[in-house]
């Protein structure tokens, strides 16, 4: 069943903004049903800033399922081989850290949700980054594209 809505985590609206801004490419890799993401993401004007949804229902594969971090990753043009240029931020260590890790992204932790667990649990959850909110992506970012998204 879809979310019908949802409040944003705080700052997440003025970060993809910020990352749109400066010319960063966006997507969407979500284990969930289709419609959420344009029910929780389209009341705040924020949709249009994504190229692409990896959706799982859509798929019919789910994170960490390889696959679906591939289909996002194709469909900005970016090779298997050019992953590691790729940030992957995500409040989930099992579906969005290991998922990002295990095909070779920059995997970012959001700390903020509450009702994730938070020790991680074997090497494909080894953390990258952790950020504690979303305003925290955008420097981090700017950081790791200096240092050539290494």
């Amino acid at each position: 069943m879809a979310t019908l809505q949802a409040e944003l985590i705080p700052g997440t609206e003025k970060m993809l903004h910020e990352l749109g801004q400066r010319g960063y490419r966006l997507a969407i890799v979500s284990n969930g049903p289709v419609g959420s993401i344009p029910n929780v993401l389209g009341p705040y004007g924020l949709l249009d800033l994504f190229e692409v949804c990896a959706i799982s229902q859509g798929l019919g594969i789910e994170k960490p399922d390889p696959r679906i971090f591939h289909y996002a990753l194709d469909h900005l043009g970016i090779s298997p081989e050019d992953a590691g240029r790729a940030v992957m931020a995500g409040n989930d260590l099992a579906a969005d850290v290991a998922g990002a890790n295990n095909v070779g992204m920059i995997s970012v932790w959001l700390t903020w949700s509450p009702r994730r667990r938070k020790t991680q649990n074997g090497e494909s959850e080894v953390l990258h980054h952790v950020i504690a909110e979303p305003a925290d992506l955008v420097p981090l970012i700017e950081i790791l594209d200096s240092e050539g998204m290494k």
